[in-house]
């Protein structure tokens, strides 16, 4: 694989977003992800530290989940486009719930781990708790917060993997639950460097894109929001995302065209 391979593959995933039934379910999906972190975010407002997290992790690893589905959704109709075919977003949406729903499972187990790291982090708010001893152990063992910080920051990470890895694979092959898993990391492991560049370039639009759309959302909370009640800041939010997911629509579905690509260049034989 070279550097033109990857070009004509960039090239190739990018003449193909500006489908409008691609964006339109990319728009939908995109909007029902942003109300679930607009919800949480909105009842973190008023949550303690611990609570607050599991509503800054979980529904990111959540929404991870769902857009694997859209994306096996997005690959298989790209796979139909890249061979000169002709499908119906609606009918082609029903046969792809199975797959999708077969795939789904593997965004379970971040979920898990990060319930698990997120009880244990609950131990550490209640030995900084204790009286008269709780600071001493919220001093030395400050470490430990760190780590499993560190650890679900990994797990969202980990789920981004799996929608550029895990998707095209399941879209593309016929394999069940742990055969699909083991040609993921076979294909992994087999050429790690390339799939890592690959991987990065299929991210750049969108962190280039979500970045900017952050840094608006943020100016524009710091600027125009109302300082009340959580309610209305919700509502705030909500009214924002929808073309904050407009915006952001066609940057995932080049990461999901550019996934497929980057399929066929790692599974190509030299």
């Amino acid at each position: 694989m070279t550097w033109n391979d990857i070009e004509k593959a960039f090239l190739k995933a990018w003449s193909a977003v500006f489908s409008k039934q691609k964006l339109l379910v990319s728009f939908a999906a995109l909007s029902f992800c942003g109300v679930l972190l607009v919800l949480c975010r909105a009842l973190a407002v008023q949550a303690n530290s611990w609570t607050s997290l599991s509503l800054l992790f979980l529904p990111i690893l959540l929404s991870a989940g769902f857009l694997l589905s859209l994306g096996v959704f997005l690959i298989r109709l790209y796979a139909r486009e890249r061979k000169g075919l002709i499908a119906k977003a609606g009918s082609f949406l029903a046969g792809s719930a199975e797959i999708a729903m077969e795939t789904s499972y593997l965004s379970v187990a971040p979920v898990l781990a990060y319930i698990f790291l997120w009880i244990v982090l609950g131990l550490f708010f209640l030995l900084k708790e204790i009286p008269l001893i709780g600071p001493f152990f919220n001093v030395v063992l400050a470490f430990g917060p760190f780590l499993l910080i560190v650890c679900s920051l990994l797990l969202c990470l980990l789920s981004i993997s799996l929608l550029f890895f895990a998707a095209p694979t399941a879209a593309l092959r016929a394999a069940k639950r742990i055969q699909l898993a083991q040609q993921i990391w076979h294909i992994v492991r087999e050429r790690p460097t390339a799939a890592m560049a690959l991987f990065l370039v299929g991210l750049t639009p969108g962190l280039a894109m979500g970045g900017l759309l952050t840094l608006a959302a943020v100016i524009t909370n710091t600027t125009f929001s109302l300082r009340e009640p959580s309610i209305l800041l919700a509502l705030e939010w909500f009214f924002v995302l929808f073309p904050f997911s407009a915006l952001l629509s066609p940057a995932i579905v080049f990461f999901f065209n550019f996934a497929a690509e980057s399929h066929y260049l790692l599974t190509r034989k030299s």
